[in-house]
This record gives C-alpha cells, structure tokens and sequence, in this order.
C-alpha cells in the first residue's frame, strides 16, 4: 500500500522568524491521522529567519537529526558541542537522559533545514552528538545512508531501528531500495519532482509504504530525496 501525503495538507506555523511546515504532528498542530510513521515521529521543514533561532531548550529520549538544505545553522548544547551546519551535513543528537541546545542563523539569508525525530530503541541513553558530511556527488542518482543503528557506510549512529538516505536525482537516474516484509518506508521529497513507485511526487510531497517490497525512485527532475526505512 502508498499512501500520498501533498505538501499543501502538512500543518504549518508562521511564527514570522520561523516558517515550519509539520508533516505529524507537532507543538500547536494536532491531527490523529499523522502521528508519525513507524518510529519516524517529526519532519519539520523550518525557514529560520536571519538573525533568529531558538534559544535554549529541552529534549530528552529521541534520536533528532537535522539535514540543512541552505544556509546555516549554528548549534550549541549542554555537552560542550558548538557547530555550525552547513549544506550536505547530517547531524545526530541523541537526547537521551536529557540534553539543552540551541539553534541559530547568524547568517544574512533565510536558514532552511530539517528537523527529524526518530524514538529511539531504549529510553535513558547518555546523551550524544555526531556530524558528517555527505557531498552532492556521493548522493547523485543514488541513495546514500547518511543514518543507521550501526554507522554503516560512514552515516552518522542513531539509537533506533531506522535507516535514513538521501539521493539527488535528475533525468535518466533511477535506484530501488528493497524493503523487508516487516518494514515501512517513508519517502520525503525535498525539492524538485520524482517518481516513488510510478507516482510522482512534488516539492514537499511524501510517500507513506507498508506492505511494499521495493522503494522504486525514478523520473526526477532537479529532484532531492530522503527516504526512510522504518520499524513498524
């Protein structure tokens, strides 16, 4: 079964220094249909105005990860990490046991990035941080782990039973992502146009897999792609 999500249904918060669009519910969005997918629990597509962020705040038992598309985005946490992400970076905080942070654009243009949360296998992890970084060119008609439970190919560890890609796609590049029969898949479409499994998605689209045996991508235009292998 696939399920399309249209990028116009996702929730959205203007906050006038932030822009976010929630694909599951999140903060002052609510919608008992999108809770999550598996153990993927937020996608928040965020446009951090310059100058603006979020000032120090709290997580604890959830795997976050954060995938800048432009500008930058500076972090600081309650672990001693300051960093700032740039474009084709992944970044793993692990919550755990609880962690503070916050996040920043010091630079003069928009940040535009997103959040993700995973739920993690154990509650009460020590808390922990990781960053890589993942070039265009490793990402070009293919997809490229850039997350899993044992940092396989170099991706970033998170503590949960999920695997993350992300692909750059354009005319003639196709690739398939074999499922288990136990899994789900979650595919977000960044920006451009793509095919999953011969439905074509749009900038902000998802497609939601259970019960599929291959994730099949193809007939992207300028397309940029995450995709999820998920617990169900």
């Amino acid at each position: 079964m696939i399920t399309v999500r249209p990028s116009q249904e996702r929730g959205y918060a203007d906050h006038g220094w932030l822009k976010s669009f929630h694909s599951f519910s999140f903060a002052g969005y609510f919608d008992p249909e999108h809770m999550g997918w598996g153990n993927l629990r937020v996608i928040n597509e965020d446009r951090i105005a310059p100058g603006k962020g979020f000032g120090t705040h709290g997580h604890r038992d959830m795997e976050i990860v954060s995938y800048v598309l432009s500008g930058a985005l500076a972090h600081k946490d309650s672990m001693g990490h300051v960093q700032t992400i740039q474009p084709g970076e992944v970044q793993r905080m692990s919550a755990g046991t609880g962690v503070q942070h916050s996040e920043y654009n010091h630079a003069t243009t928009d940040t535009h990035f997103l959040q993700i949360w995973i739920l993690p296998e154990v509650q009460g992890l020590e808390p922990g941080y990781e960053q890589k970084t993942f070039s265009d060119a490793d990402k070009q008609g293919r997809l490229r782990l850039v997350a899993s439970p044992d940092g396989a190919d170099g991706s970033v560890t998170i503590h949960a039973d999920a695997r993350m890609y992300a692909g750059l796609f354009d005319v003639g590049q196709i690739a398939d992502l074999p499922l288990a029969a136990s899994r789900k898949a979650y595919v977000f479409l960044v920006r451009g146009e793509l095919a999953v499994n011969g439905i074509t998605l749009h900038a902000g689209d998802a497609a939601l897999l259970d019960g599929e045996p291959v994730v099949k991508l193809s007939a992207g235009v300028a397309a940029e792609v995450l995709v999820f292998d998920l617990s169900a």
